[in-house]
């Protein structure tokens, strides 16, 4: 059984984010989607939140699991006994950031391996991060999300603004 890790912060999961984790389902038998806590990162979302909308957007995949973990990656790697882990790929930089994980992760673990997927072109642009940012200034997100995560983003900014959050 192949199984595949799709790690990430995924605050919050974007279109991106959605077209990896659907190619990636299919091309093995089990895809482990891993909320990991990024310790450079302030979270918009608490994790709970993050599973919901990674739930929410992969309903339809049945060969998913959400999971959240809090510990190195080949941990999780072994921990679930995978064959590979999923990145997604928008741009040169993301490739050399993601080369050197892939270098570190290998030191620990030699039998780890990762699957470089490119993203689409029209979502080259699309990160967790501008996504915060626009929806802040009260701008259009809704080609960069689905419309139930756009709902929990304008939300959360309005709670944010509102000091509730």
């Amino acid at each position: 059984m192949r199984t595949y890790i799709f790690p990430g912060s995924f605050d919050p999961f974007t279109l991106g984010h959605l077209d990896i984790a659907k190619r990636a389902a299919k091309i093995c038998d089990k895809l482990v989607v891993a909320v990991m806590n990024n310790s450079a990162k302030k979270a918009m979302f608490s994790v709970e939140e993050r599973i919901e909308m990674i739930k929410i957007c992969l309903k339809d995949v049945p060969n998913v699991e959400v999971v959240a973990r809090d510990n190195l990656m080949v941990e999780v790697y072994q921990e679930f006994g995978a064959s590979a882990v999923v990145r997604g790929l928008r741009s040169e930089s993301d490739f050399r950031y993601e080369s050197e994980m892939n270098a570190a992760n290998t030191l620990m673990y030699p039998e780890y391996q990762v699957i470089f997927l490119p993203c689409r072109a029209e979502l080259t642009f699309t990160s967790s991060s501008i996504i915060k940012e626009v929806a802040n200034y009260g701008g259009d997100i809704s080609r960069m999300v689905v419309p139930a995560v756009e709902d929990m983003v304008h939300r959360k900014v309005q709670q944010m603004r509102d000091g509730k959050a």
